[in-house]
Parts: C-alpha cells; sequence; structure tokens
C-alpha cells in the first residue's frame, strides 16, 4: 500500500518514479474510479506495478533505493507505464544501474579547437557560440556578446547560461518568459545530471543554484527532463527592443560533449532587422567598446 511519510531523496532513480507517477493522472491509463480515498497525486504504487506487470514490493524497493539493478525490460515496462516521453525515457535508463553499451564520458573540457574559434569570428551576421554538457559558455563571437552578455567581463566560472539565468539580474531581464525558460534550463540540466552522475563542477552548479534560488530548487524537484530540441526564445534587449529567434544547436564531432548553438531570425522579419542593427550597433568600436577574447585566445 502507498506509504505517504515515506522520505522523498537519496537516489534519483527513486526520485524520478515518484515524480512521474504523481504526475500521471489515473484516467490518462485507463484506470476506473475505485471509489477509494486518494492520498497521493498521481498513481498509486500498486496501480504502477499493476501497469508494469511487476510486484508493489518491487516498486516499493525501487522507489526506496533498496534495489539499484535494473533489467532493461523491466525499465521499458515502466516507462511504458508511466507513458514517458522520448527524453524521459532516455533519462530513466540514464539513471538506473543497468550496464552502459558505450564507455565512460569523459570530463567535459572548457577549451574549443581553433579552426572552431575560427567559425565563431567569422559568422559576421549571426550571434554564436560554443557550449559543453554543463552549458558553460567556452567561447563567443561578437553577435552573442551583443546579443545576451558581455561574456568577457565576467570570471570565467560564471560563464554558464543556466547560472546565468538564474543568478543575473540583467541577463534574467533580457527573456520575454523567463519562467519558461529558466524550467526549459533545469530539465536540460537534469538530463546531463542523470547522463554524468559524477561530473564534480556540474553536481556544484547544482548544489549552487539549489541554495541560492527557491524556484530552481522547486523545479528541479520536479524532475522534468529535456534533451536538444528546436527551440525559439524572445528576448527584451535594451537595444533594439524585442526580438524573436530561433536556436540552432550543432554538435562538434571532434567533442562530443560540446555544442555550437547559433540565433536566426526568420527571414525578412522585423527581428532580422532589429538583429541586422544590433550587429552594426556592436561592430562601432566607440558605440561598443570590449573584447570577446576567450580563455583560448588568452591562452595562445
Amino acid at each position: 500500500m502507498e506509504n505517504a511519510g515515506d522520505p522523498p531523496g537519496g537516489n534519483d532513480l527513486g526520485d524520478f518514479l515518484r515524480a512521474r507517477r504523481a504526475a500521471l493522472d489515473p484516467h490518462q491509463v485507463g484506470l476506473p474510479d475505485d471509489g477509494r480515498l486518494r492520498r497521493v497525486a498521481g498513481l498509486r504504487r500498486e496501480e504502477l506495478a499493476q501497469l508494469a506487470h511487476v510486484s508493489i514490493d518491487y516498486v516499493v524497493r525501487l522507489e526506496q533505493g533498496r534495489t539499484r539493478r535494473v533489467s532493461r525490460p523491466v525499465l521499458d515496462a515502466l516507462a511504458d507505464a508511466l507513458q514517458l516521453a522520448p527524453d524521459e525515457r532516455a533519462y530513466l535508463f540514464a539513471v538506473a544501474d543497468v550496464p552502459q553499451a558505450a564507455p565512460a564520458r569523459q570530463p567535459a573540457r572548457r577549451k574549443i579547437d581553433p579552426q572552431l574559434q575560427q567559425l565563431l569570428d567569422g559568422m559576421h551576421d549571426i550571434p554564436a557560440m560554443v557550449l559543453n554538457r554543463r552549458m558553460d559558455v567556452l567561447a563567443w563571437n561578437r553577435g552573442a556578446a551583443a546579443l545576451l552578455t558581455d561574456f568577457a567581463a565576467l570570471p570565467a566560472h560564471e560563464r554558464n547560461l543556466i547560472r546565468l539565468t538564474f543568478l543575473d539580474d540583467a541577463y534574467r531581464a533580457l527573456y520575454a518568459d523567463w519562467p519558461r525558460a529558466a524550467r526549459e534550463c533545469v530539465a536540460v540540466l537534469r538530463m546531463e545530471a542523470g547522463r554524468n552522475p559524477n561530473d564534480r563542477a556540474l553536481t556544484d552548479l547544482v548544489g549552487e543554484l539549489t541554495v541560492r534560488d527557491p524556484d530552481f530548487r522547486t523545479w528541479w524537484g520536479s524532475h522534468q527532463v529535456r534533451g536538444p530540441r528546436q527551440l525559439t526564445k524572445t528576448y527584451r534587449h535594451p537595444v533594439i527592443g524585442t526580438v524573436t529567434l530561433d536556436v540552432q544547436q550543432f554538435s562538434v564531432d571532434t567533442q562530443p560533449d560540446q555544442q555550437l548553438v547559433a540565433y536566426t531570425p526568420p527571414p525578412g522579419s522585423p527581428s532580422q532587422e532589429a538583429l541586422r542593427f544590433l550587429l552594426q550597433w556592436s561592430a562601432d568600436p566607440a558605440a561598443q567598446p570590449g573584447d570577446h577574447t576567450t580563455d583560448q585566445d588568452r591562452s595562445r
């Protein structure tokens, strides 16, 4: 039977199962109303066990962290029962203690190849940057600095898009819909934390944000996850006003933990004209002094 007093926390797998179970309406999975008072939101443990064709005791042990090794067929059954989206299913497999088909991932690099920096610098009409899996900003071009923030003015450890989203008031004010953008950041970070549980820098980032921002703390506890996908973001820029841009994300073949991110406006749109003005404005040394030198530039 369900025990509403079970303490939360202790293992990512159990926490995720509880969160997804609580978020699922019993009617979504075709369960009839049995007339019993529901002491918790969503599915009961016995209902999840029934749908996944496992014992109630097994579900309890999974959620309490007393069983860590789970077979792939059982994970598939749990994912089907919980109606997990593809990103959520991938996260479930990442946090479960199952044999990994691929070798362990290496620590995320903080430098980029010179050829990639050259590509960034050549993208005169497109704001662009290179991120690692923690959303650390490894390099950027003049357009990205003009659109988002002067990354060169920040200490290296503060050049992180998720950290800026929650802890930098000026960066936060750029978003026309900050709660939506912030939730997406948390979901991306939660996915990476599941894939890379031994990444100390990622763990430290989560710890800092959990302590310093109550919204992050709440959304982190919801266990929402999201992988890469097509995004459109609207910014309220102090120079050009409201601008809507598509966020293009490209993997870097030579460094799998890095991605090139570019911001492009719809052709012929007011946003395209506004972005063109911003880039021209930022190109004027008198109007926009400063430098976009990266850590890698300084080490050359």
